[in-house]
């Protein structure tokens, strides 16, 4: 499930016609590396959970096959080009959620959105503006998937290392040991004000969880900002069950900002 669905406030004037989940890395909407990342570990169904209107309607169209564009490729020989699109086609179906504008708003109302998508499945639940570069070919979802199976914990979520002088930037998560040395969930701290370790796990909103989780989300309260926060149900269901914390590989940026989003352009173009 790829949360897609927000105003894009930090991108006005120019968010107001695109989402800025589908602002340009190079040729690719940032949006299309998370989507990547799904295919690489294996997903077959994919939800993003859109905004009503025309920032919904960009996610459709790019995600859902146009015969009229493929045939006028087509017929100008430039097959290849469109081939990079007919592929996600093939490879998984599509569903489009959309968030109504009732009012509520935050990281959480995808997954409050999620029953039938989800069923009894487990799932990712991933923001469509956060992105990681592999540089060498491989996925972090497969990796967190693998990872949290090996520890035998109910759900994971990916992290980025960062020096602990940058702590407040960014949601921490914050550990305690398993039995087996492996570091698990303890709580989420939005932009700490003082962080005194050497290194931070940063939160990504890369999150591996069980269908079990749902209820905690249903049952959520809005922050004291009014904001419904996937992370405090996140963090309500990780005291009730290990929750991984898997570092990832990738490198990440933040492309909800025109800084983040900026750094990832200059990254593809060097790579």
């Amino acid at each position: 499930m790829i949360a897609v669905a927000g105003f894009g406030s930090r991108f006005f004037p120019v968010a107001k016609s695109i989402n800025k989940c589908m602002l340009p890395i190079l040729n690719r909407p940032v949006v299309d590396f998370a989507v990547a990342d799904c295919l690489a570990a294996g997903v077959e169904r994919i939800a993003f959970v859109v905004a009503p209107g025309e920032a919904g309607r960009q996610v459709r169209h790019y995600f859902c096959h146009d015969p009229e564009i493929e045939a006028y490729f087509t017929e100008r020989g430039w097959e290849q080009k469109y081939e990079q699109i007919a592929d996600l086609h093939q490879r998984a179906e599509f569903t489009f959620i959309e968030q109504p504008r009732d009012g509520r708003y935050g990281t959480a109302l995808p997954a409050m959105l999620a029953d039938d998508f989800v069923g009894e499945d487990d799932f990712f639940l991933i923001a469509g503006d956060d992105l990681l570069f592999r540089a060498d070919g491989g996925s972090d979802l497969a990796d967190l998937a693998e990872a949290r199976d090996r520890a035998g914990a109910s759900a994971a979520l990916g992290a980025a290392v960062v020096p602990g002088a940058d702590a407040g930037r960014y949601g921490v998560l914050t550990t305690r040991e398993s039995g087996a040395g492996l570091p698990l969930l303890d709580a989420i701290v939005e932009k700490p004000a003082q962080f005194t370790a050497p290194e931070a796990y940063a939160n990504i909103s890369r999150s591996l969880l069980p269908a079990a989780v749902l209820p905690y989300f249903r049952s959520l309260l809005p922050a004291k900002n009014g904001e419904y926060q996937a992370t405090d149900a996140i963090g309500d269901y990780a005291k009730d069950h290990d929750t991984l914390i898997h570092p990832v590989r990738g490198r990440y940026f933040d492309c909800g900002n025109t800084t983040g989003w900026l750094a990832a352009n200059l990254a593809a173009s060097q790579s």
